[in-house]
């Protein structure tokens, strides 16, 4: 074998060896996600039943289906569990506004934004009932995270509305609250859904109670930030 052909198959060879590598990596990452993923569904349920302080790591690892082993080697207390997990959530509700704008309408992005936030809380009913939980019990874990992160964010979607204002295309009432507003409404599908099918009459919501629930829901917000 000449020095060339030498070469030639050393890098080949090496760079079959890297790919395998990366692929490995690839694969190792795709698990590594995908359990993250069900020790967060599984702490979600457990935590919406019995709260943080009733909550045990071997009861999420059971729902989970995993050694308890496994939850501390992704998350290494039920504290970090808990705070990663309302900081999914929370993500997650906020990622349902979109990338809204300035340049926005105003009706058609809060009304894509009420619709996402009633799903969600008819998707994930749990998740609501831990962050209300939270809340409820003076956010001793999530405090921080509120009172930065949060702030921000609706410091920030609140010169949005600002802006709508002064063109005149939104009532002037303090942004703040209409997003307190937003939350308090969709999250009691999820928070207060055995009253609510109580009061229905059923034992779920079915599609055209729920259709009406978005309709009653956006209208009724809609109607009291339009501009008069």
């Amino acid at each position: 074998m000449d020095m060339m052909q030498y070469r030639l198959n050393f890098t080949l060879v090496w760079q079959f060896d890297g790919e395998m590598k990366g692929s490995k990596k690839i694969n190792q990452s795709r698990i590594q996600i995908k359990k993250k993923a069900l020790i967060l569904n599984a702490a979600e349920r457990v935590f919406a039943r019995y709260g943080f302080s009733g909550s045990r790591l071997t009861q999420i690892a059971q729902e989970a289906g995993l050694p308890k082993s496994n939850i501390l080697y992704y998350f290494n207390s039920k504290e970090n569990l808990y705070r990663n997990l309302c900081q999914d959530i929370l993500e997650n509700w906020l990622s349902a506004i979109g990338d809204i704008s300035e340049s926005s309408e105003p009706n058609e992005a809060l009304r894509k934004y009420i619709e996402a936030k009633m799903e969600l809380s008819i998707q994930r009913p749990d998740a609501s009932r831990v962050f209300a939980m939270e809340i409820i019990s003076g956010a001793p874990v999530i405090g921080d995270y509120l009172a930065n992160e949060l702030k921000s964010w609706v410091d920030n979607h609140a010169l949005i509305f600002q802006a709508w204002q002064k063109r005149g295309e939104l009532a002037e009432v303090s942004p703040h609250h209409v997003f307190f507003a937003i939350w308090a409404v969709t999250q009691t599908y999820a928070d207060f859904e055995t009253q609510i099918k109580l009061v229905l009459g059923d034992q779920h919501l079915g599609s055209s109670e729920y259709s009406r629930a978005v309709k009653s829901v956006t209208q009724i917000i809609l109607y009291g930030l339009s501009p008069r």
